[in-house]
């Protein structure tokens, strides 16, 4: 790889003519799209608001929709594991991905097994936590199951069938730096970048104005991310990055080294940034993330973040997140005007991504959830796992007890520390304070009744007051 950067610029050395004048970057506040490509690709993802702005500016709106026009391309997004899952601020930029790869392109995934240990200082405000290379392995690990489930929930359950999909790929940027010394890296690729471009970014700037400052790791990152557009255009003929509208320092460092380089034309597209009802980017460092990874953010929670979503984004949300087309989702929308209360529009949201992130059965089981939970369904908690039951009271302690002959409804609330000892826990039970399976009962003295206080699943759902859960899965003699 360095004889083949040393030998691609000496030979754009010997056609400087050929090298674009330095860059300037205007941005809009929409993607503008000509209308030689109108219905196109990029128009439609315009439309839909997935699509910010674009880079270089004269070349991205003129020529890169001919390009997409004229064959399949390929595209890339990156994402670095700094933790063991992606979040909803990253589910868009994986969207634009499959918009692409439903339009017949091909599309890089690449994992950041080695920038996550550098750590992007764009919209940081300190330097994150240092992340050892095992950890960045097993985040990696995780994150690269979650993508690969989303790409095939959407070939499966939003694809049209008639229409070529693209490929899809998913790298480890380790791969590639892993042999690489670091005196040869930096002799190699650094020689082409230069200090006061690197210093001018926005990312830059901010971070040398805190009282922290920036380290030398940070501050090399975007050599790193450039390096990195600059070996999948070589190696797969990659010539359009996507990212978040944070990541257009990163972008432009990227187009610049390549141009240095190879003197070839490639193009950076960003994506709005998903931020929360308030304003705040939604991720891990404003600690509202909302997870992909079921472990960490269930189904059933995933389904109610957008439920709940204020009436005002819903629109917009439908238009981001889903792949309805957008006449269906303005009809959906004339109908939610029409009757509020039904909250059509609020359903078909939660429903399409919680299936695009967790299959049908994910929507399924956050739907039996949410009957259990908020309609008090005593069928949907009789459907429910062991698990569903745990993710949707992930507060609530599981207990494990073997069910002896005569346990009683005081017995059971007293061996899961639900209610105190002695008289007061018994009051409590006979005034009416416990709840088993979503029905009050009075009598502490009563023996459990099979199919009333215990499923046929073998679990029991006690409620002491209000909001205090305990679950009991019972285990036969």
């Amino acid at each position: 790889m360095a004889t083949s950067i040393a030998r691609t610029w000496r030979s754009v050395t010997q056609r400087r003519s050929c090298i674009l004048p330095s860059l300037r970057l205007t941005l809009r506040s929409t993607f503008h799209c000509s209308a030689t490509v109108y219905n196109g690709l990029l128009f439609t993802l315009n439309k839909r608001g997935v699509l910010k702005d674009s880079f270089p500016e004269s070349s991205a709106q003129d020529q890169l929709p001919r390009l997409l026009k004229s064959g399949a391309q390929t595209v890339y997004c990156g994402f670095d594991p700094t933790a063991d899952s992606l979040h909803v601020g990253n589910l868009l930029a994986i969207i634009g991905l499959l918009h692409f790869r439903s339009a017949g392109h091909h599309v890089l995934a690449v994992l950041g097994g080695a920038t996550a240990q550098i750590g992007d200082p764009s919209g940081k405000t300190s330097e994150r936590e240092r992340l050892s290379q095992d950890a960045a392995e097993a985040n990696t690990r995780s994150i690269r199951e979650s993508i690969q489930t989303i790409f095939a929930n959407h070939e499966m359950y939003f694809h049209d069938g008639s229409r070529k999909l693209g490929t899809v790929t998913v790298l480890n940027n380790l791969s590639w730096y892993k042999d690489w010394g670091v005196v040869q890296f930096l002799s190699e690729a650094g020689r082409h970048f230069r200090m006061g471009t690197m210093l001018s970014r926005h990312s830059v700037q901010s971070r040398l104005k805190s009282e922290d400052g920036m380290s030398l790791t940070e501050f090399t990152y975007q050599v790193f991310q450039a390096y990195d557009f600059h070996h999948l255009n070589q190696i797969y003929g990659c010539k359009i990055q996507l990212g978040g509208n944070d990541q257009l320092g990163n972008m432009m460092s990227g187009h610049e080294f390549i141009h240095k380089v190879s003197g070839e034309e490639v193009y950076g597209l960003t994506i709005p940034l998903v931020t929360s009802s308030v304003g705040d980017k939604l991720g891990k460092t404003a600690g509202n993330a909302v997870w992909l990874n079921r472990d960490k953010t269930s189904p059933f929670e995933l389904y109610q973040f957008f439920l709940r979503q204020p009436d005002a984004n819903v629109g917009q949300y439908l238009r981001l997140f889903t792949f309805m087309p957008l006449a269906e989702v303005e009809r959906l929308m004339e109908q939610q005007t029409e009757d509020p209360g039904k909250r059509l529009a609020h359903k078909r949201l939660a429903a399409e991504v919680t299936k695009l992130v967790h299959g049908k059965e994910g929507l399924e089981s956050a739907k039996r959830c949410t009957n259990a939970l908020y309609n008090s369904s005593v069928q949907a908690l009789e459907e429910m796992s062991d698990e569903e039951l745990q993710e949707l009271f992930r507060e609530a302690p599981f207990h494990e007890m073997l069910l002896e002959p005569g346990t009683t409804v005081i017995d059971a609330c007293r061996k899961v520390n639900a209610i105190p000892e002695g008289p007061r826990g018994y009051r409590m039970v006979s005034e009416g304070a416990v709840w088993i399976n979503h029905n009050r009962t009075e009598k502490p003295e009563q023996v459990l009744i099979p199919k009333l206080h215990i499923l046929s699943n073998g679990l029991s759902l006690l409620r002491v007051g209000k909001k205090n859960f305990y679950i009991i899965k019972w285990l036969s003699l």
